[in-house]
């Protein structure tokens, strides 16, 4: 099943480029939380939408862009966790660091996970403890890696005072600025050591991503120590989290 949610990946990324690229009107609106949606969420969401349903009718789907009510999901011991678009405002601001994020959760755990980036065509894929990354047509198994001094990667779109305060007490260390869930992805593959985040994320925008870093070797807990888990909760905020080696 992982390989076919590689390909719904890709064609949900192609209809996003196809806006991307001008073939296709961009039309944004802004949502209630006055986050910004555009064309191409919707294409990718309606894509992935039809692919899942035609290949897992029988579990349920909780997408950015059509999130089901708390009575409807609370219940959910399996569903796919989806954001269609992760990194709209990177994708407004033209700098290709944008993703397509598809996440299988069972009893509160991402065991699957697709990250596909198509403006720089880069894949990664996780799944039952094993993380690879594919690009220029090659797939290459990947683990964390540790670093010194740490390069830790930080939101581009989310800069707080706890955040910098954090980074002052780090000690020596290196800060590389990404967009979307590709933060988690650099842990992953080794490029990074450490994502710490404070600011607001949703569900959606980590499932992928703790899926590919887990399998790949990372922890990622919240500032209390304890795993960010995704079992259904009325709220879809996470609480503040760290992606790391230990």
């Amino acid at each position: 099943m992982l390989e076919q949610i590689c390909q719904l990946s890709r064609e949900a990324g192609a209809a996003i480029m196809a806006v991307y690229d001008g073939e296709q009107p961009l039309d944004v609106a802004q949502k209630k939380d006055d986050s910004p949606v555009t064309a191409a969420d919707l294409a990718a969401h309606h894509i992935i939408k039809r692919g899942l349903a035609a290949l897992t009718p029988e579990v349920p789907l909780l997408s950015e862009e059509d999130p089901p009510a708390w009575e409807e999901r609370q219940s959910w011991t399996r569903y796919w966790l989806v954001d269609p678009l992760d990194g709209t405002k990177e994708f407004l601001h033209r700098n290709g660091e944008f993703t397509v994020n598809i996440a299988l959760i069972e009893h509160g755990e991402a065991v699957m996970g697709v990250v596909y980036a198509p403006a720089i065509d880069v894949l990664y894929l996780a799944e039952r403890g094993k993380a690879w990354k594919e690009e220029k047509g090659q797939r290459q198994p990947i683990a964390v890696s540790n670093a010194q001094p740490p390069l830790v990667v930080v939101s581009r779109s989310h800069i707080d005072d706890e955040l910098k305060d954090y980074l002052k007490q780090l000690g020596e260390h290196q800060t590389i600025s990404v967009g979307s869930s590709l933060k988690f992805c650099l842990v992953a593959e080794g490029k990074a050591q450490l994502y710490p985040r404070f600011g607001p994320t949703n569900i959606w925008d980590t499932a992928a991503g703790h899926a590919v870093a887990v399998a790949a070797g990372a922890q990622i807990h919240d500032w209390q120590g304890r795993p960010l888990l995704y079992a259904p909760r009325e709220s879809f905020l996470n609480p503040g989290f760290r992606v790391s080696l230990f």
